[in-house]
């Protein structure tokens, strides 16, 4: 079950903004880590990002992204023939979307990593 919140009301509280804004920033590195290991189709990749990430979006979400990537050369795409009734649209990272993906990774590592020694006492606390 996804914990991820759809916020469409402006009655949403500012921690349900706030979730949902994090969430977007992280959204290019979700979508570069789901293609490392190799090409997936759309569907493939909303499906790894709700089962791997928590990250429940819709088309209407990841599609632009992924033609954004692709327009700045760090995806590419190709259409193939499947056995159903409609060709897939598969995505891959080119040379630089690997680069890209690796940076990112390092830097969200260490951004986590010291954000972290900030919210370990916070965590630690207990709600009175």
């Amino acid at each position: 079950m996804s914990t991820y919140k759809t916020i469409e009301s402006s009655s949403a509280s500012p921690m349900d903004k706030w979730e949902v804004q994090l969430r977007k920033g992280c959204l290019e590195l979700a979508v570069l880590g789901c293609l490392w290991t190799g090409k997936l189709y759309g569907l493939e990749i909303l499906r790894r990002l709700a089962r791997d990430s928590d990250l429940d979006l819709s088309a209407g979400t990841v599609y632009p992204l992924l033609a954004r990537l692709k327009a700045d050369g760090l995806l590419e795409s190709e259409w193939v023939e499947a056995d159903t009734s409609h060709p897939r649209k598969y995505y891959r990272l080119t040379a630089s979307g690997k680069r890209r993906a690796v940076e990112m990774a390092k830097a969200w590592s260490q951004f986590s990593a010291t954000l972290q020694s900030l919210l370990s006492p916070l965590l630690k606390e207990r709600t009175k």
